[in-house]
């Protein structure tokens, strides 16, 4: 319903009725659509806990640096796409000051942010990237860019950007943060 109805428009009546159950049972389980909508971006956020396997214990060095960036890159997108009505309503109460979707929404974020993080330090370690370098400040903000661009897919290609041309050039800025090179080819 979140994907076809804004939500401040979604009613318990019709959350039942979709569930095909009554209004009782539904408050049963839940006090109102917004409790409902929290459990839901809840367990969502466990599933974006995943996004840290496509950064933890990767290597950032050569073609598999490239590898690992568009495959960050994919992941983003996928796991958006994929929840994108969830998203919304957690970006929107997050937005309004709403600090259970800010908790949600950081939990979501600080997983990768923290795996990403890790890998900088490691390449620092290694003499591969400016010791100088804020390994969380690039993580998190990369990260932050992942998810700005993964919730406005439809906006590039609105504006002539085609989703061909999005995401290498999205992993290349992911690359370049991480490792301050551009990919080999």
């Amino acid at each position: 319903m979140l994907s076809t109805s804004p939500y401040r428009d979604v009613k318990v009546i019709d959350v039942a009725r979709m569930a095909g159950t009554s209004p009782a049972t539904f408050y049963q389980y839940f006090p109102d659509v917004e409790g409902a909508v929290l459990e839901l971006a809840d367990e969502m956020a466990k599933e974006g806990a995943s996004l840290t396997g496509l950064v933890a214990g990767r290597s950032w060095v050569g073609k598999s640096g490239a590898q690992a960036a568009d495959e960050l890159v994919d992941g983003f997108f996928s796991f958006w796409r994929k929840n994108d009505a969830i998203l919304r309503v957690i970006d929107l109460g997050a937005a309004e000051g709403d600090k259970r979707f800010s908790k949600i929404r950081t939990r979501i974020l600080t997983a990768v942010t923290g795996s990403l993080t890790e890998s900088i330090k490691e390449l620092q370690g290694k003499g591969r990237v400016d010791k100088d370098v804020s390994a969380p400040a690039i993580a998190g903000s990369l990260v932050t860019m992942l998810a700005g661009v993964a919730a406005h897919q439809k906006g590039f290609t609105g504006s002539g950007v085609k989703q061909a041309d999005l995401k290498p050039n999205l992993a290349l800025l992911v690359h370049l943060g991480v490792t301050g090179k551009k990919p080999p080819k």
